[in-house]
């Protein structure tokens, strides 16, 4: 065979002059020689980051509340800026002014319908806790960019308030028009719930913690155990995220002070109705005050009352008011810059702002960080420099709508278009699993790094515990089957509720999203007893998976700023959008079957039959049945990359040594007397270069400047937060969400974009084929 000029530059470097100790696998994207330096370095990595750092780390920074615009949120961003630039990074903070509401009314009371009811909408102190009484720090219990209002109407209960949810009240003849509607948490982002009351012409809306959620029901209340005590309240952002992140008056520019604003009234993400979070505490009182229709079994929870849905008679009365102040926030950016490809950039983040003190979130994930960065800067002063520039940045203004992020890449977008290769984010972290979502082009990347890593409690890898964690709660015989067959897990696509959504959706950097958890239940979730009493008593107490995290994060920072060639897998991602392609076809199918047999039964007369006359029991109107939809373009551009996909990963794999051939002594053998001149060599490291400068642009590619139907600002075709999820994502969400919402016309002009979006991502990948193929002539 012919040897590239890209083989003997490796050579020249020392690189394949043996092949990879017996039982090491060579990393992709490294030849034999540079994987078994680059795996010394990560062991003396994975042994600098201390648990005891990152408690003192927590204590410090979790010590009062640091909301956006608190004193403590810019001295915290100061004393983290210190701590880089004392680790030998070049630090600097980056200022962004927006859009922040802060309470300045809340009331709510029930007026009519039962006894008059005030509620507290406070959060007592807890003995033992001490933060827990910071009181004068303290943000009051609210939901961030609720619109102001005072409205007397009758309450309606919604279950979860998602639009399932309303298909239900419409079947029990029950409007929540004029109303005011009283939601549970979960199953979706909480911004939903008001969007949708207000769809359904509601006009106001609580948020409740249910018991049966993340309270008693769920184990012993906090402080005897880590569940929501009785007057818990989830704090939280209800700013409408799947239209647009980041500060709602500037979107799609940073919001630096000269920006261009738009009007507060015309901001089309603050909600339509007011919104108030309330405790199960001073639910109770108003749910038992509700008559009319039982509620539907999957619709009680576990308060001591009959669940009811109203309307009425209870009335309540509910008043919000907020100052709308501009903010000024404190993102941390520090650098170590690379050396031979410096223009091309490595991003670790985690954010530092909190809703209060905000132990688990954010800073358990932020104090594994922080140790990652001391410990590349202990490897910086040993001698050690990355081959790409690594940035790791501590963002501010997550909790409202990821406003540091999402501000600090839509002023740096041309710059991250051109110069970033991955994104890699943490948030709350926890003890048990490692879980790892992201770009699937990261997917076998970030598997390979978890081979490497040990969990502290079981004495094998996580990656190993994961699988077993998988197989053990697997839902059928063919699912097993792949989780011991296949050679890497499957990772989960990113929808939003975290810094890496702007990375992703906004500027198409290929991103990952990773922590641990699952072992380690409770229900303090944005409240102010998420703070370090409750996570050193309840959470990982000893923070060697704070380690575990700093060992995955920063192996992944490290391998990524280090590789020869760019080690995204796009084998990987053609197999998950073909799924992807399967499961549109099975939810059309689904669809037509549905309507199908609800037109039947209609025509029957089964909903008539079975109704109880004594009870409302509207039955549903019949539907045109959903046409057939043409998805040939969609398969054969899933294909065409599959094949793309395919070569270059032979071609990948024979030039950095990956195969059993290169991996010989064979090749330095047949080169030895040609390595040669440094004008050679110079070509060759030129050529490999220019190769990974392509592979940059792979995520961007998935990427239409257009963006999605009715949001612009989400642009990846692959990947987006479900309008009507919000965090949960939405995978191909052109086609998936027109196909959902009975748009046919839609979906037919969105199976076409997404077609041409794949044909020029397998064009790309053809090209950085292309391009190593001709290093061997």
């Amino acid at each position: 065979m012919r040897h590239s000029r890209i083989i003997l530059f490796f050579c020249a470097l020392g690189f394949l002059l043996a092949p990879a100790s017996a039982g090491e696998q060579t990393l992709p994207g490294f030849s034999a020689a540079t994987s078994r330096a680059e795996r010394e370095l990560e062991s003396k990595f994975r042994a600098i980051p201390k648990p005891e750092n990152m408690r003192a780390y927590m204590e410090h920074l979790s010590a009062r509340p640091h909301n956006v615009g608190s004193a403590f949120d810019r001295e915290n961003a100061e004393w983290i800026a210190a701590h880089f630039k004392d680790w030998g990074w070049e630090t600097q903070i980056e200022n962004f002014e927006v859009l922040y509401p802060t309470p300045k009314e809340r009331a709510l009371e029930l007026v009519e319908g039962g006894p008059r009811f005030v509620a507290k909408l406070e959060e007592p102190a807890v003995a033992g806790d001490p933060t827990s009484a910071q009181k004068a720090e303290q943000l009051p219990s609210y939901n961030a960019y609720s619109i102001d209002g005072d409205v007397t109407a009758p309450l309606v209960y919604v279950n979860y308030g998602i639009p399932a949810d309303y298909e239900q009240l419409d079947r029990l003849g029950i409007s929540v028009k004029g109303a005011i509607v009283i939601a549970r948490y979960g199953h979706s982002w909480r911004g939903i719930k008001p969007k949708v009351a207000a769809e359904h012409g509601a006009v106001g809306c609580l948020i409740y913690s249910d018991p049966a959620d993340d309270g008693f029901q769920k184990g012993d209340v906090y402080p005897n155990g880590p569940w929501r005590p009785r007057d818990g309240v989830q704090r939280g952002s209800v700013k409408d995220g799947p239209t647009f992140e980041g500060d709602p008056l500037t979107p799609g520019v940073g919001a630096t002070k000269d920006a261009k604003r738009l009007a507060i009234k015309d901001s089309p993400v603050i909600t339509k109705i007011p919104t108030l979070p309330l405790s199960y505490g001073d639910a109770g009182p108003l749910l038992a005050a509700l008559k009319g229709a039982v509620a539907p079994a999957n619709w009680r929870g576990a308060l001591g009352v009959t669940y009811h849905i109203g309307p009425g008679p209870a009335k309540v009365r509910l008043r919000v008011k907020s100052n709308w102040d501009m903010k000024t926030l404190y993102d941390v950016i520090a650098r170590i810059p690379g050396s031979s490809e410096s223009d091309q950039w490595v991003i670790r983040g985690n954010h530092h702002d909190a809703w209060v003190n905000g132990a688990e979130d954010p800073t358990s994930g932020l104090v594994a960080m922080l140790e990652e960065a001391r410990a590349l800067g202990e490897l910086r002063k040993g001698g050690w420099q990355p081959k790409r520039t690594i940035i790791y940045c501590a963002w501010d203004g997550e909790e409202p709508g990821l406003l540091g992020s999402t501000e600090w890449v839509e002023t740096h977008a041309a710059e991250l278009r051109a110069h970033a290769a991955a994104y890699i984010n943490s948030d709350s972290n926890g003890r048990g699993y490692l879980f790892a979502d992201g770009s699937h082009s990261l997917e076998k990347f970030i598997n390979d790094v978890a081979h490497d890593i040990q969990d502290p409690e079981k004495n094998i890898t996580v990656w190993k515990r994961d699988q077993l964690e998988r197989i053990s709660t697997a839902g059928s015989k063919e699912e097993r089957e792949e989780l011991r067959q296949r050679a890497d897990l499957r990772i989960g696509a990113l929808g939003s509720g975290s810094d890496f959504a702007p990375f992703l959706h906004f500027a198409g950097v290929a991103s990952l999203n990773v922590g641990y958890g699952g072992e380690d239940g409770g229900g303090i979730y944005h409240s102010v007893y998420d703070d370090f009493y409750w996570y050193t008593h309840f959470s990982d107490g000893t923070f060697v998976y704070g380690r575990a995290l700093a060992q995955t994060a920063g192996t992944a920072v490290l391998r990524l700023a280090g590789a020869d060639l760019l080690p995204y897998n796009f084998t990987s991602l053609a197999e998950t959008i073909h799924s992807y392609i399967d499961e549109l076809q099975k939810l059309l199918k689904s669809k037509q079957e549905e309507v199908r047999e609800r037109n039947l039964e209609i025509e029957e007369g089964v909903f008539s039959a079975t109704a109880n006359p004594r009870e409302i029991s509207i039955p549903p109107t019949a539907q045109q049945t959903p046409p057939h939809i043409n998805f040939a373009a969609l398969e054969n551009s899933s294909e065409a990359l599959a094949r793309s996909a395919r070569r270059y990963q032979k071609t990948f794999e024979r030039v950095t040594g990956n195969t059993a051939e290169n991996a010989t002594g064979n090749v330095a053998g047949n080169v030895a007397g040609n390595v040669a001149s440094k004008v050679s060599d110079a070509l060759a490291a030129a050529s490999l270069a220019d190769v990974n400068r392509t592979l940059l642009q792979s995520e961007r590619l998935l990427s239409s400047d257009e963006g999605l139907p009715g949001r612009p600002w989400y642009k990846h075709m692959i990947y987006a937060s479900g309008f009507y999820t919000g965090y949960g994502v939405k995978t191909l969400p052109g086609v998936r969400e027109a196909i959902e919402q009975n748009r046919w016309t839609e979906a037919d002009t969105q199976i076409l974009r997404v077609a041409k979006i794949l044909d020029a991502e397998a064009a790309l990948i053809d090209s950085a084929t292309a391009k190593l193929e001709a290093l061997a002539k």
